[in-house]
């Protein structure tokens, strides 16, 4: 199957490589912009359209980067960011590339769904003024895990040698656990987050147990990397969740999981997996069981592939949690 940047060569649409820098006023993406583009190792002529989504404190000064190749453009409404719009900035400027100073209050998804099919996300950094950081977090913990979900690297400016790390490197790692996280204590003086996070559990041991604070970590690890949950002989798991029925699902068949609660109420969702068991029907929809059950690496038609299918082969029904929404903190 062809890839998409072969599908637009094709079509005559080359791909256009977007830079995108994410985080709140005042958090130093405008000066970090700029000292990028100043940096001839990152702009040599190259066609760069620019887009200023946010306008703080700090300018852009187009002269100290040879500005000539670069086109600002600034969009002051989340509403102007559309496929056609962006695409028809690409069609006047002929760009090569894309830089994007994002508005902190925006989410990203709106910006991911405007852009055109040939663009694509190519570095997606977070600046972070971390002396107010934790504040936005506990007020506005939705916008701060839309800039945190996707993002490659995050930079907590303005860190000082009296603030626990951990305290920040949770609150990005329960958003992503690929991104990488840097303290910048001044110019030329940082430091890479290294702090280990183990899981709260052993995928390695006889039987892998789910506490039950930690099914919303287990469920993204099992869907993240399921490979390591695959062996021979079948490695056997305890975990603890609602029983669904129906939706297409086989006589012997139900999807045991949780409500998981990422950032906010809003974005609560259900999160579960297959399970085979000759007594599904006798099961209530919706109530509460603890199983035991081997996992295999099967095809079901609810995934639509193959997938974890937990085959059970203990099952207890139990009262319901009495936090019955599972989360990563």
């Amino acid at each position: 199957m062809a890839n998409n940047a072969e599908t637009f060569m094709r079509a005559g649409k080359k791909e256009i490589p977007v830079y995108l820098f994410t985080g709140f006023l005042d958090s130093g993406k405008t000066t970090f912009i700029q000292g990028t583009l100043e940096d001839p190792a990152f702009n040599s002529g190259e066609k760069t359209l620019m887009l200023l989504c946010e306008e703080g404190e700090e300018e852009l000064n187009p002269v100290k980067f040879s500005g000539s190749n670069v086109e600002i453009v600034v969009i002051d409404d989340e509403e102007e960011l559309d496929q056609g719009f962006l695409a028809g900035l690409e069609a006047r400027h002929d760009i090569d590339r894309v830089v994007v100073e994002y508005n902190g209050m925006w989410t990203l998804d709106n910006f991911y769904g405007a852009m055109p099919p040939n663009w694509v996300v190519y570095q997606e950094m977070c600046l972070v003024d971390a002396t107010t950081f934790l504040a936005y977090n506990a007020n506005m913990r939705n916008l701060v895990y839309d800039k945190l979900k996707s993002v490659g690297t995050v930079v907590f400016k303005k860190f000082t040698r009296d603030m626990d790390k951990m305290d920040y490197h949770k609150i990005v790692r329960a958003a992503s656990r690929q991104a990488e996280i840097i303290y910048e204590y001044g110019e030329n003086d940082i430091e890479f987050d290294n702090i280990e996070d183990p899981m709260p559990f052993n995928v390695e041991d006889p039987v892998i147990e789910i506490g039950d604070r930690d099914y919303a970590l287990w469920y993204r690890d099992i869907t993240e990397e399921e490979e390591k949950y695959y062996a021979e002989p079948a490695k056997i798991i305890t975990v603890k969740g609602r029983s669904l029925l129906g939706g297409g699902l086989k006589d012997d068949e139900f999807v045991i999981g949780r409500h998981i609660m990422t950032c906010c109420v809003d974005d609560i969702q259900f999160g579960g997996l297959v399970a085979k068991y000759d007594g599904a029907q006798n099961l209530e929809h919706g109530g509460w069981v603890v199983v035991t059950a081997a996992i295999y690496h099967e095809y079901n038609e609810m995934y639509g592939e193959k997938g974890p299918v937990l085959h059970v082969t203990e099952l207890e029904k139990v009262e319901p949690l009495e936090d019955e929404v599972a989360t990563f903190l």
